[in-house]
Formats: structure tokens, sequence, C-alpha cells
């Protein structure tokens, strides 16, 4: 039985989509096969009755313009844009009528190209509604349009309310919408050119007059204008009772009712429009303006295997925080500085990035522990490559490789990034029972930084809830993975899905069996085994480096772990030498070679010096079983991690004994607190290059191998044979060779006891 069990709820993660399935070849078909067509470009199309602008068609639309403009600016990642952009394609479909007295448009800030521009206007959150008088001429002059809902209703009162803020510069397009006065309608024929003249009596605080009049904007011969129940001089002249109600004028001096005496909206549209002689313009044909932004094209679909977890996705992710999320604000200051500082700082510790990478942000760790307050301007001067220190830079743009699809990216990189942070620091902690660090500085970011204002105040209510229980740093990796499938399940079905990772709870079957167990027909989690299973899945030597392009202009070391913990170690190993380049050899040569290295390795084994974490079995196993193999002591693997270990250092000391640097081999040594992790492929193929054959790399390890006066050696034969096994393989192929060579008995039993038995027989008569 489990030790702890959670209840299993349906639902699934935004860090990754899977389907369960007990077929091998589902799997094979779930983990490897492309999904065609899964790409996807902004919320808004050309079809939307909405202006989609681009960084440089914006300034020059809104400002100077005779009409007032509404533009959403948002980010085609998050998730309240993705739930919100039907109401505002609804809103811009129900108010195209309105145009050209005001006009909605759209700005995808998300788009690396929109950055500097979604900066300039002030925007600090997604979305961000602004409306922009006419005749505007700054950013600036922008200011929230502030509604008390996300209903279309409340949305177009807003607008609305907006447009009678115009004192000096009214639209020229937006007929009045303040209400008539008995003056003015006593010579209102004499001073328009007009057949009919439609008056909405209705109350003060009511917005039917002013929809209808905006509504009718477009149509010729024909006004609108409201008549508030204040004015009874006005409704006693009409003989009206009925708030609201209409009564339509006509030039030759005849009166009559309008058939609608309720606050619908449509059902005065539709009598007015079909009225005599009221046409609409022909200025106003078509009714949907062009937009301004061309229709981009999908990248190429990436064939990804969801077992592993690609650098470029974690690094992106971290890109995506420093360089769009943090650069928002035009000042950083106090808690928000502060913030930031414990974000940075857990990344140093805790991220398990390319060597560049990680010089990239201990520079900028030491740059920010000197500031107390960081103008956007230092800030991105800070975060910019330097060509003066070639081996710490950050990629310069994002690529999705996991985290691919319509409507994921960012935040199914955040989310990656959170899971393997917690668990790197409960690998690599001295101290796994203190209270964590990383939840902390998650909270801090996502409250102060994440675009997604509404997915903020989400993860802040949850983390308010029970993150302070959390005791020690297994207890924060269970805490994301239950938050994170608790979004899951509030998510699945919704509009921020993507349909071709719909979200479930994770992880399935398909990439842990042991970790959802059935008792008394519900489903349930076990928590050991999910704990596991994440340290296993997030540990460094699952992380792939597929899809990366080294940086153009950079030299670039780039390797599977590659990464110096200790300052003082990579001063030594720097030596004022290269400082990480490939000597002789380009970038994209050095970055090859390494990811050939890196692919050496087979899908899903995992190389690490953990007894917890277990290499995939061919063969399924029952619980029982899964407990019993726990047990097993994998020596093969042991061995093989022990040997590699000690021909590494064995290199370097021969190395140093020839008078050349650990730099000149391309060894990174990776130490944190005792922890060391390194690339043992890397390892084997340096010796071979030195032009040592098996026999000597293996007379070198076993030379290596006193440690305390004990001389432990290992037959090289059994090592052999034992490669690339699981414990569980071996144990089951000892059993089947008993079984075997009991079944070889019986059978040469049984026939012998059968041949003595027909000797023994007498003959049968001749006749």
């Amino acid at each position: 039985m489990p030790k702890r069990l959670s209840r299993a709820r349906p639902g699934l993660p935004a860090a990754g989509a899977f389907l369960a399935s007990s077929s091998s070849f589902r799997l094979l078909l779930l983990l490897l096969a492309p999904v065609p067509g899964a790409l996807g470009v902004g919320l808004y199309t050309p079809d939307d009755s909405v202006v989609v602008f681009a960084a440089d068609t914006l300034e020059r639309s809104i400002f100077n313009s005779s009409s007032a403009w509404v533009v959403e600016f948002y980010a085609s990642w998050c998730g309240h844009c993705i739930h919100f952009a039907p109401t505002w394609k609804a809103l811009a479909n129900d108010i195209k009528d309105w145009r050209p007295a005001v006009t909605l448009g759209v700005l995808d800030c998300a788009d690396a190209s929109n950055q500097k521009i979604c900066s300039d206007f002030g925007i600090t959150g997604y979305p961000t509604l602004k409306f922009f008088k006419a005749f505007s001429k700054k950013p600036e002059d922008g200011v929230r349009l502030h509604h008390k809902g996300d209903d279309i209703r409340s949305l177009r009162e807003s607008i609305i309310t907006s447009l009678e803020s115009h004192r000096d510069l009214w639209p020229p397009a937006c007929p009045p919408l303040e209400p008539i006065s008995a003056a003015e309608l006593h010579d209102f024929f004499h001073t328009n050119n007009v057949t009919y003249l439609a008056l909405i009596f209705e109350k003060e605080d009511s917005f039917l007059g002013r929809e209808v009049t905006l509504d009718m904007l477009q149509f010729e011969n024909i006004a609108v204008r409201r008549v508030v129940k204040s004015n009874e001089e006005l409704a006693r002249s009409f003989n009206v009772t009925t708030f609201p109600s209409g009564t339509l004028l006509v030039k030759n001096g005849s009166c009559r009712s309008i058939p609608a005496h309720v606050n619908s909206r449509p059902l005065y549209t539709d009598f007015l429009k079909k009225l005599p002689g009221v046409v609409r313009g022909d200025s106003f044909k078509p009714t949907v303006p062009p937009t301004l932004i061309p229709p981009t094209t999908p990248g190429p679909w990436k064939v990804i295997d969801r077992r592993k977890l690609y650098m470029a996705d974690v690094e992106s992710a971290v890109l995506y925080t420093l360089r769009r999320e943090a650069t928002r604000y035009e000042f950083l200051e106090k808690e928000q500085l502060s913030a930031l500082k414990q974000f940075v700082a857990v990344l140093v510790k805790y991220f398990p990035g390319r060597l560049a990478v990680m010089n990239y942000l201990r520079n900028l760790d030491r740059w920010l522990k000197q500031k107390t307050s960081v103008s956007k301007s230092e800030w991105e001067e800070a975060l910019r490559n330097k060509n003066e220190l070639p081996n710490a830079w950050l990629p310069e743009n994002p690529t999705w490789v996991a985290c691919q699809g319509s409507k994921r990216g960012f935040p199914c990189g955040l989310w990656t990034l959170f899971h393997l942070l917690t668990v790197q620091e409960a690998l690599l902690s001295p101290q796994p029972h203190a209270p964590p660090e990383v939840l902390s500085a998650m909270r801090g970011y996502v409250h102060y930084f994440f675009g997604c204002r509404q997915c903020a105040d989400h993860f802040e209510a949850m983390a308010a809830e029970s993150m302070n229980k959390v005791r020690n740093k297994d207890g924060s990796i269970l805490w994301l993975w239950t938050r994170h499938n608790r979004v899951n399940a509030r998510l699945a079905g919704t509009a921020s899905e993507d349909p071709k990772f719909p979200k479930i709870q994770w992880p399935p079957k398909v990439l842990c069996w042991s970790c959802q167990i059935t008792i008394n027909g519900r489903l349930m989690w076990d928590e050991r085994a999910v704990l596991r299973f994440f340290k296993k899945h997030f540990s460094r030597s699952n992380i792939y480096l597929d899809f990366l392009k080294a940086e153009k202009g950079l030299r670039v070391r780039q390797g599977r772990d590659v990464e110096e913990r200790d300052y003082e170690a990579d001063r030594k190993l720097e030596g004022g030498g290269g400082g990480g380049q490939e000597t002789g050899r380009g970038d994209e040569e050095a970055f090859e070679e390494e990811k050939k290295r890196t692919e050496r390795r087979r899908p899903g084994f995992e190389r690490s010096g953990s007894l917890e974490a277990h290499k995939p079995s061919i063969v399924k196993m029952s619980t029982k079983t899964k407990e019993l193999e726990e047990n097993i002591v994998d020596l093969d693997t042991f061995s093989e991690q022990h040997f590699r270990s000690k021909a590494l250092k064995m290199a370097g000391q021969a190395g140093s004994r020839r008078g050349r640097s650990k730099r000149d081999v391309g060894l990174v040594l990776m130490e944190d607190r005792g922890h060391q992790s390194l690339d043992y492929d890397a390892a084997w193929g340096l010796l071979q290059q030195k032009g040592m054959g098996a026999q000597q790399i293996v007379g070198i390890m076993e030379e290596s191998e006193k440690e305390g006066g004990v001389t432990r050696r290992r037959s090289q034969w059994f090592h052999i044979l034992g490669a690339g096994f699981s414990r569980l393989d071996v144990s089951l192929c000892i059993v089947l060779y008993f079984l075997s060579s009991m079944c070889l008995l019986g059978m040469y039993t049984f026939f012998r006891m059968r041949m003595r038995y027909r000797k023994g027989r007498p003959a049968f008569p001749q006749a």
C-alpha cells in the first residue's frame, strides 16, 4: 500500500499535454507523432471587425485622427486575454456602425516586434483597454477604459462615457449625445437637412438613446436625439408617460409613436432603418476597416519526445521573464525590486542552464545586488548581451519546443521552469528539510511581474491559502504539482485550452504508470511515486539541447549540463584562457559536436546517481513487483557511473601532468555544496580522442578504485554484459532462465521414464 495518497481529479497541465493509453503503439504515436496545424497566430484575424495593429502602424493611425480609438493591448499567451477575445470581437461587431466616431483596434504585446511600443504606451498587464480621444498626439493621452464588467453592455456604456469626455475637440463624425432642449427642437428641421427626427424619451442614467444615436450614425436622412425624463415640458408636449419610449417626427410636420416601449435597442434601430428614404451613406462602405498588419505564417511544427525536457523551453522562459515581463515598468524599487532580486538569485542558485547563460545570470545577479533602485533604461542596458563578454549571454528570441502551440508558449515554459527549480532545490540543497526559497521567489515574481493580471490574482489566492504550510523542499515540489493540476482542472474545456493539447491531470499514466492507482474504485495519486517521477523527469540528465541555435557572432560551448556553480572554480578554470570557447572551430561546429554527444543517450535513460531514479523497463510491472524492484541494487549502473567519474578525474590529472589545463580538454566541473554533475559521454569521448584504447581506459578506472584503503574491482565482462538493462530486466532474465532449465529437466525426465516403460512392455505375439 502507498504511504501517502491523494484523490486524483480530472484536468490537465499547461506545461504539457498527454493522453493516457496502455497501448505501446498509442504511446509511441503520442510521444513522437507531429501535430499538424497546432501552431497558431494572434487572437484576432482580418475577419473580425477590429483593426489589427503592428508596431509601425499604431501611432500613425490613432494620433491626429478625427476618430476616437479604443485599443486592446493583449498577449496571445495570456489566459484572460484568450477568454476576453470573443467578447471583444462581439463588441466590435456590435458597434461597427459607430465608426468613424469610434473605432476598435488590437495590438499583440507578446510579439517581440511590438514590445517597445507596448512599453512606450505604459502597458504593464494584459489585457489593457485604452481610450484615445480624437486628435490625440502622444501615448500619454490614452486613458484606461474603466468598465464594471467584461460583458458587451458594460463595455459599450464605458465607451459612450469616454466619448462624452470630449470637451474641446468633439469628433467631427460623432453626433451630439447630450439631451435635446425645447429651443433646439423648435428649429431642428431648419438647421438640419434630414427628413426624420427620432426622439428617445428615457431616464437620465439610461444609455438607450445614445446607443441608438450612434447606431444610426452611418445612415442618411435621419437624426436621433434623446430626451431625459426631467424635461417635463417636452414629455407633456408629446404625451409621453412611459420611459423609455420613442416618437418619430417628420419634416412635413407629422408625428407618430415608435412601436417600442421597452429598453430594447434592436427594436428601435430596426424600425428606423426600414423607414422610406433612410439609407446607409456611401462614405461608410465598407463597414469593416482593412487590417493594418500582414498575416503571419506559422512556423514549422517540431517533432518532440515528451519524456524529455528541452533546454530551449526553460531558457526561453528565463528570457521572457527578464527581457519581456520585467522591462514593462519605468522604475523598479522597494518590494518590486526585492522580488526581482530574489527571483534572479534563485535562478543563479538552482537553474541548470548552459555555461554562457549561467555566466549571464551571475553577472546580472551581482549587478542587481548593488542597486537600491533601477530605471527602465538601466535595466534594459544590464540585460543586453555585450560583445565584451562573449561567454555570458542569453538567447535573443524565445524558442518553444515542448511548449509550442497556438495558446501556450510562455505560460507553459514558466510552469516548466518553476517545476524544474523546485526539483533542483530539493536535489541540490544541503538542508532538504529547511523551508524552501523557490516558492517565495515564484510568488514574488508572479505578483509583481506576470503580465496576465487575472492569472496572477488566481496564483496569489492559491499561495495565500496554503503556501505557508510547506515545510521542506519535497513539500514544495508536491505543492506546485497539486496547484498546477488544480489550474488545469479549472481551465479544461475553456477557451484558453489549446485544442491540440487538451488539459489533463499530470503526470499521465504513459509517463508514470505507478503515480495513479485505484483503491475501492477511486482513482488516487501515490505522492511518493509522483515525487520520484518529478525528481527524475526534472533532473539535469533529462534536459536536451535539441532545437537550440548558436548565437550569431558569439563563440559558445554548449552541452547538456555545462555550468559552473562555484565562482572561484570559474576563475581557476578560466585561467586567462579561451573562456569556454572552442579553439579553432566555429560556433556551429562546436554546437553540433556537443549535440551529437548528448544524443548518444537513449531517450528516457536516467544516468543520475540517485538510487531513487530507475531506468524504464520494457516490461509493465504490477504494484507489488514495483515495490520489490525498488529493493534490487543496480550494480551495473553504479559501476558505470563510478568508473566514468573516476576516469574523468584521472583524465584531468593526466592533463595537468602534461602541462594542459582542464579548459584545454573542454571539461567543466560543476560543484554546488558537494553535488557533482558530469558529462559522462563527453568524458568517454575525450579519453578516446586522446588515443586511449578500451583496455587502457579500463585500466585507468581500476587503478583509481582505491578509496579508504579498500580496493573494489569489477569484472569488465560483467559490466559489458549488464550494460543497458534495468534491474527488473536482469532479475526477470534470471527467473526465466531458471524456469526454462526446470522445464527442460522435466521434459527430459518425462521422456526418459516413457522410454523405460516402452522397453519394459512385452512384445505382441506374431500371427
